[in-house]
């Protein structure tokens, strides 16, 4: 059997994720003291308490997703201490970083700070109202990037993430994405805005990567366990000299979550943990790849059912 670990990015948070697993998992716990640490705020009791409105603050939404992440596989690591590696390891836009932690490349302490500048570079870059993104469904590549074409103008618009056949989100300058959002049925595809704080993933955010590039240039990498696939490349790396320039170049990139799920698959991946809060990524590779089992891992109850999924 080969596995895949995979997880999650921004909009899996959920007030009251890790709550549950810190209660019965010391290793779990031990995270999220490391990561209240690092930070100087109680991170942890964001997660577990909220409030909603300061959780989805872009600044505390990514280290919170990134330290939930590395709770629940430090509680797997607990509950099965001969758990083997995966053959690949892959996330979703900000779940990169906890792939990289997973991976040994990344100390959890640098992991979250990084990603706490990210999130508020990221804020940052784009003033309020300037920025959206914009889910585009119905079309391939060629048909989503024929509408940004023909909407952007002298403005930046983009395909931001390739999520899944048929969904692909798109990000740019608020005027543009609304002029592809009136171009949408002339298309034939249709188009859901998107309730974010920041265009992500696009020229736009280029400020950001500059930022992170410098906060990187601090960071000390060890040598990768197993290859975590990029988000801009869709491609394995076991390079830990080649993780500063991806993590940069992710910021503006699209995230080629598509083509990542069509990697594993090929690699002769069958089933894959789902590492985090949310089921959001089980969802995608059941659209993608259904060939792929995924099993969601969250709390207590889902981490008691690892050793029967892997048998």
């Amino acid at each position: 059997m080969k596995t895949a670990w995979l997880f999650p990015g921004q909009g899996a948070q959920k007030t009251g994720m890790g709550h549950d697993l810190a209660k019965t998992s010391e290793a779990a716990r031990r995270v999220f003291e490391q990561a209240d640490r690092a930070l100087g705020f109680p991170l942890s009791e964001l997660c577990f308490s909220g409030p909603d409105e300061d959780l989805m603050l872009t600044a505390n939404t990514q280290p919170a997703i990134v330290a939930t992440s590395c709770a629940v596989l430090a509680a797997l690591k607990e509950r099965y201490p001969n758990l083997p590696n995966p053959a690949f390891a892959a996330g979703h836009s900000l779940g990169e970083y906890s792939a990289l932690v997973a991976a040994g490349t990344l100390s959890l302490t640098d992991a979250v700070q990084l990603v706490r500048l990210r999130g508020q570079a990221m804020q940052d870059a784009v003033a309020p109202g300037d920025g959206a993104m914009l889910a585009v469904i119905g079309g391939d590549p060629a048909a989503v990037q024929a509408l940004c074409d023909a909407a952007r103008g002298a403005e930046s618009l983009s395909p931001a993430n390739f999520n899944s056949p048929g969904q692909i989100v798109i990000a740019g300058h608020k005027s543009a994405v609304d002029r592809a959002l009136a171009l949408t049925k002339e298309y034939g595809l249709k188009g859901i805005p998107l309730k974010v704080s920041a265009p992500f993933h696009c020229s736009l955010m280029a400020p950001a990567a500059e930022r992170v590039k410098t906060a990187l240039m601090d960071v000390t990498l060890s040598e990768l366990s197993f290859p975590v696939i990029s988000n801009v490349l869709a491609e394995p790396n076991s390079d830990a000299a080649e993780v500063p320039g991806l993590l940069v170049r992710q910021i503006c990139g699209a995230v080629q979550w598509e083509r990542t799920l069509r990697v594993l698959a090929a690699a002769g991946v069958t089933h894959a943990l789902e590492i985090g809060p949310g089921k959001v990524l089980a969802g995608l590779v059941k659209k993608t790849q259904p060939d792929i089992t995924v099993l969601s891992v969250s709390d207590p109850e889902s981490l008691e059912q690892v050793e029967a999924f892997l048998a």
